[in-house]
């Protein structure tokens, strides 16, 4: 059999308020039951005071006659009182003698003192005789002879004085209750008003208002604190839902634009490829110049790749390989490789700027922690960047050096200034690597997204290859900044800034057994 379900409160207000009802009406009954009880024995201390104080005096035991009845004064005339007095005879038997007037019936009491039970001297509650009205308070006094006299008192007012304090609790119980109910419930509702406001706030974010905030009246109070917790989980949610949607449209624009460079270098091979297959009889010539297209297509395309990959690894693992890294060092080892596809770029290797209108110190190496292969990779592409986006006499110089966050305004946010990463904590040892030019420079929206993956501003000559946001990844995981500083005309310079680390391992650097010595400029011919 399947039993149903009890009802239960829909509301924290509804619990409340019938949580207090219950209590309320709970402590009134106990109160109450206390209060009887208390009333009920004390009346009952006052009935037993009377009969211990009352006995029989000694001529009523001679007054009995032989049949068991009273010689005179007899009747009802003895005792004017709500006594009843019975008496057993020296053989144990009931007497038809008594004392007391009124109809009402007695108490019951059995017909041989041997089955009265009773404590002598100690009173004690038996029925009466019709069973239905109130019971009587009876105490045993011995006689002479082995006689007794029982005396009893009723209980009828006893009992009446506890009917009507019962009557009076369940009236004021019934009272107590439903004040508690009325009364409980208009404070409840006052008391959870911050509450039903915080609810209510939260419904209207559930349906779409994330812009609001919960209203917080007092921070000292639990719906205070319970505010304050939930406005900081709304913009903790408000954040993440931001970044999540930016890093979306990223990652869908991030996959159009690789998409789109990778289909470049596909399209130009398959193109070349049929070539070669629909003109078996091509010239020697344009049957090397479509090899060597083909050749140049597919390396663009795996070097794409190659990014690509090495950024979602940048991306889900930190950096695997740490080992000291002489900037200068790999600066020049950049230089060399550049100059062999520019050959007529002037790019030259210089001491970083600390002291401005001062006198510049020599280079000196400037080592780092890192991985050498990713950072020559961020140094390459600046460089071909630069050589790629600027005019053909347009001179690009290299500065490494060691410098400290804020000298020279290394590290810090300017207006004119495209920062990515966070700045660095003033007077932190920073090494330096400047690459600049003196080209036409970017404009501020260019310069807004130069660090922005696949971005491509607009080349100087032929088309740059396109940029995958490579050195961003790489710098961010040798917890490095990129830094550009450009304005229309006067060219560009960007700047890695890497943590300073004290040298450690073997000196094996090209540049530390001539410490402070330059190596020479690389200009139109490289060496």
């Amino acid at each position: 059999m399947r039993w149903p379900a009890r009802p239960r409160p829909r509301s924290l207000r509804s619990r409340l308020v019938l949580i207090a009802g219950l209590l309320a009406t709970c402590a009134v009954v106990l109160c109450q039951i206390a209060g009887l009880t208390v009333v009920r024995s004390w009346l009952t201390d006052q009935v037993d005071d009377r009969l211990t104080h009352f006995r029989p005096p000694a001529d009523v035991y001679r007054d009995i006659g032989g049949d068991g009845a009273l010689r005179p004064p007899g009747g009802n005339d003895a005792l004017p009182s709500d006594y009843r007095v019975h008496f057993y005879g020296q053989d144990g038997h009931l007497l038809r003698a008594s004392l007391g007037n009124g109809d009402s019936p007695g108490p019951r009491l059995p017909e041989k003192a041997a089955d009265l039970h009773l404590d002598t001297e100690k009173p004690r509650t038996v029925e009466s005789e019709d069973s239905s009205g109130s019971g009587w308070r009876v105490i045993d006094h011995s006689g002479p002879g082995d006689m007794h006299a029982v005396v009893a008192l009723p209980l009828d007012t006893v009992d009446g004085a506890t009917t009507k304090l019962l009557w009076f609790s369940v009236v004021l119980g019934i009272g107590v209750a439903g004040g508690v109910v009325i009364l409980g419930n208009v404070a409840v509702r006052l008391g959870l008003r911050p509450l039903t406001r915080v609810e209510r706030t939260a419904q209207r974010i559930t349906e779409g208002a994330l812009e609001l905030s919960v209203p917080v009246t007092d921070p000292d109070t639990e719906v205070g604190r319970l505010s304050l917790a939930l406005n900081t989980m709304l913009d903790r949610l408000r954040t993440a839902l931001h970044r999540t949607e930016t890093s979306e449209q990223q990652l869908r624009r991030f996959m159009a634009d690789a998409g789109h460079e990778l289909r470049t270098p596909l399209t130009a091979i398959q193109g070349f490829a049929e070539l070669l297959l629909d003109e078996p009889r091509m010239s020697d010539l344009r049957r090397h110049e479509a090899h060597t297209l083909i050749n140049h297509n597919a390396e663009r395309m795996s070097r794409l790749v190659d990014d690509l990959f090495l950024l979602a690894t940048l991306g889900d693992t930190p950096l695997p390989h740490r080992e000291p890294v002489d900037l200068l060092s790999l600066a020049a080892d950049a230089i060399a490789t550049t100059a062999v596809r520019h050959s007529r770029r002037t790019i030259t290797l210089e001491p970083l700027l600390t002291h401005p209108g001062g006198h510049e110190r020599g280079l000196d190496i400037v080592e780092t922690s890192g991985d050498p292969h990713q950072l020559a990779q961020v140094l390459g592409n600046l460089l071909s960047n630069a050589c790629t986006h600027t005019p053909d006499d347009t001179c690009v110089r290299v500065r490494v050096g060691a410098a400290h966050a804020g000298q020279h305004g290394y590290g810090t946010d300017r207006p004119d200034r495209t920062g990515a990463g966070p700045p660095p904590a003033p007077g932190t040892p920073l090494c330096v690597i400047e690459v600049a030019d003196d080209g036409p420079g970017l404009d501020p929206d260019e310069a807004a997204r130069v660090f922005d993956r696949f971005f491509r501003a607009e080349p100087q000559g032929s088309r740059p290859q396109p940029g995958s946001g490579l050195g961003l990844a790489i710098a961010e995981a040798h917890d490095g900044r990129l830094e550009l500083d450009t304005r229309p005309g006067e060219g560009c310079t960007f700047r890695l800034l890497l943590p300073d680390s004290p040298p450690t391992g073997p000196d094996t650097s090209a540049f530390r057994r001539g410490r402070g010595a330059a190596p020479p400029a690389v200009g139109e011919r490289p060496a």
